[in-house]
């Protein structure tokens, strides 16, 4: 992984100032450890945001383990493999859910980055200017500290950190912001804290998680939200319908909604690289 800290600080450091206005916002989610519910909150907030009248379109980059179609209730038949390798066109892969919201799934492709061929490549990204009118693309990475988790942080305008109040949760999640610091991939970070048994708890919860990271790794966090303890939320999730759709009342619902405003109200300039330059960057990273 030491090898990536060169390439990781470049692609982090890469912002064009060029037509950013026009570009979608790159949102990057992950965690430190798996089943803290992070892929629901991403198909979730990608609705509300939706909502609120954006164009939103979810990148699944847990490769090979990525579920957002199935917690969309849509199912994925090709996915960015496809698109590069079997001459599929994006209108192909790229699935409508809810509300209109985008699902590119990723499925193992980047995992074969290495073997591609310029021609495979500027052909993939020819293919991409099919997909216009973008206000945020949301990518749900895989848990955990490795090296594709972090070449997609390295990709994104906004590193949003979901946790919950449990230790070890909280642990994991200081983990990957220690290999981000390390690394010099980002010096902020955003956090949600999921299943909170109220606003108390998930106070207390980010105040500790925000002392030990501004201490120890000199990171700036902010807040976006928390996310309480739900039953509409496993009830949604059986039924393969987000809770903002099927308990659009419901305590998680009007939680998410909040955690859309927020993000939406956050006026930080986006990087401008577009869908094309997001996975120029991903394609130099994990090559």
């Amino acid at each position: 992984m030491l090898d990536q800290a060169q390439r990781l600080r470049q692609m982090a450091g890469e912002n064009s100032d060029n037509d950013a206005q026009n570009k979608p916002r790159i949102i990057t989610v992950t965690s430190g450890k798996g089943g803290v519910g992070k892929s629901n909150i991403v198909v979730n907030l990608s609705i509300a945001l939706q909502k609120m009248g954006k164009k939103v379109m979810i990148f699944d980059a847990d490769i090979g383990m990525g579920n957002d179609d199935i917690l969309m209730g849509c199912s994925s038949k090709y996915n960015v493999f496809d698109v590069i390798f079997n001459n599929k066109e994006i209108e192909e892969v790229v699935l409508t859910g809810p509300f209109g919201v985008k699902l590119l799934p990723g499925g193992s492709a980047l995992t074969k980055v290495e073997d591609l061929t310029e021609v495979q490549r500027n052909l993939f990204l020819d293919k991409l200017t099919a997909l216009t009118g973008l206000d945020y693309i949301i990518m749900d990475t895989g848990a955990g500290v490795n090296k594709s988790v972090l070449g997609f942080i390295a990709c994104c305008d906004d590193l949003v950190i979901v946790t919950t109040p449990e230790p070890t949760s909280l642990t994991d999640a200081y983990s990957l912001l220690k290999a981000v610091k390390h690394f010099n991939i980002k010096n902020s970070a955003k956090v949600i804290v999921n299943r909170s048994l109220d606003n108390n708890e998930a106070n207390i919860t980010f105040k500790k998680f925000n002392n030990a990271v501004v201490k120890f790794l000199n990171m700036e966090l902010y807040y976006l939200g928390k996310i309480g303890e739900d039953r509409k939320l496993s009830y949604a999730v059986r039924a393969q319908q987000p809770v903002i759709v099927s308990y659009p009342g419901s305590e998680a619902a009007h939680d998410i909604n909040k955690i859309a405003s927020e993000i939406n109200g956050i006026k930080s300039k986006p990087s401008g690289i577009g869908l094309e330059g997001l996975f120029k960057k991903m394609f130099s990273i994990f090559s």
